[in-house]
């Protein structure tokens, strides 16, 4: 795409990166935000910041916000950024999310699930109205009545009972020989496995996910599943290296897992049985945890011989949209210089015009002729071959057409 080179303005360029310093430090009277305080008080944006930029990390998650002037997705682009420089030293193993430290747990399908059920903090239970308390600057919380649950127990998944009865399809498996597909360093290509599309979403924008998920409950897909579990907790992330031949624990992560099963009435080659739909995302982040858990299970349709009646099981379009920092890349730089280009559509739509009014005329006088009465020493129709005879009534238009019943064989 041409650019042209823009001259001269350097200095206003350099004024407008300071005039965004400014406005985002805002008031200096006002005590600055300190990472740590972002960190702590807005936890759920350093976890969305932290599954769609691809890096666990909540200190750089923080700065990063702070850097975008709360903007989460310049945010989430420049945590990816930022990734993109960092040497890869080892692969770690796969989380065990069986046995994760709970801090929150439900689960829609079995009351008396096994393990129980741990609510955690949730939105779930309390009213969307404004508590204007909280704009007191010596704000005090009620304290809970029981301690924060000890993230040390784990618990069975409750869709294992389901498993038991071989009731519920099991997830695709991957080829244990083949190295899993990496997101981060290999182009996308459509139709793909299911180890890609999970990556895809895991990092995908979770408004996109949300409104492809409501779409399907909606009936654009037909998808309209039960919440089998939602776990929110903490799972140990272990790598080996070859040079040690051990097993290393390096971090514990925070982490939100989704199982969602769906009615499926079965096929030629599947019994009736329930299928099910996985989400996973760093951080707590339930709501988009869920919305991919959707996504996921729409996106089987065509695995599962089901039709294609929506968006969400359209695999290219749901996994080459759901980038938020290649779309709000390629929709943001229309703001670039485009001048060589408006100049030739310019130079278009101006000989267009010209064109269209040079017709004008000439269609103005076809027109006029159209319309003038016959004379009486005009010449047969060259169309029908007919004398306009003044005395034979004019043959209307309307007259020409036939009844239905006349049509009728």
């Amino acid at each position: 795409m041409p650019y042209v080179a823009v001259k001269g303005g350097e200095h206003a360029i350099q004024n407008a990166e300071a005039l965004l310093q400014a406005k985002r430090r805002g008031d200096t009277t006002v005590p600055e935000l300190s990472l740590e305080q972002i960190k702590q008080q807005m936890q759920l944006a350093v976890n969305r910041v932290m599954a769609e930029g691809s890096l666990y990390d909540p200190d750089l998650a923080a700065l990063a916000i702070k850097q975008a002037w709360g903007d989460l997705v310049e945010a989430a682009f420049l945590l990816r950024a930022y990734r993109t420089t960092l040497p890869r030293l080892y692969y770690s193993d796969p989380i065990d999310t069986g046995s994760m430290y709970l801090q929150r747990r439900i689960s829609a399908i079995f009351k008396d699930a096994p393990g129980g059920q741990k609510l955690g903090p949730t939105f779930d239970y309390v009213h969307r109205l404004l508590d204007f308390k909280l704009a007191a600057e010596s704000n005090e919380f009620t304290a809970p009545t029981q301690p924060p649950i000890a993230a040390t127990e784990s618990a069975p998944r409750v869709v294992q009972t389901l498993v038991q009865e071989q009731l519920v399809t099991p997830p695709p498996a991957t080829p244990v020989d083949a190295p899993p597909f990496d997101v981060t360093r290999q182009p996308l290509h459509t139709p793909t496995n299911r180890d890609a599309r999970l990556q895809n979403l895991a990092r995908a924008d979770e408004g996109f996910l949300l409104s492809m998920a409501y779409s399907t409950q909606r009936g654009y897909g037909s998808n309209h599943p039960f919440a089998g579990e939602i776990r929110m907790g903490d799972v140990e992330v272990v790598i080996c290296p070859e040079e040690l031949g051990f097993e290393v624990a390096i971090a514990d992560i925070t982490v939100t897992e989704v199982q969602m099963v769906n009615q499926f009435t079965g096929s030629k080659d599947i019994p009736p049985q329930f299928t099910q739909g996985y989400g996973l995302t760093f951080g707590y982040n339930e709501r988009k945890a869920m919305a991919m858990a959707l996504v996921d299970r729409a996106l089987q349709a065509k695995d599962l011989g089901e039709a294609i009646d929506g968006p969400a099981q359209d695999e290219e379009f749901v996994l080459f949209h759901s980038d938020n920092v290649e779309a709000q890349g390629f929709v943001q730089h229309l703001k670039l210089p485009h001048y060589i280009d408006f100049q030739a559509e310019l130079n278009l739509i101006r000989q267009l015009r010209r064109d269209y009014d040079q017709a004008q005329p000439h269609q103005a006088e076809e027109v006029l002729v159209a319309d003038s009465p016959p004379s009486a020493n005009a010449e047969p129709s060259s169309a029908t071959g007919q004398a306009s005879d003044p005395n034979v009534p004019a043959k209307h238009p309307a007259s020409e057409s036939h009844s239905p019943s006349e049509l009728t064989p």
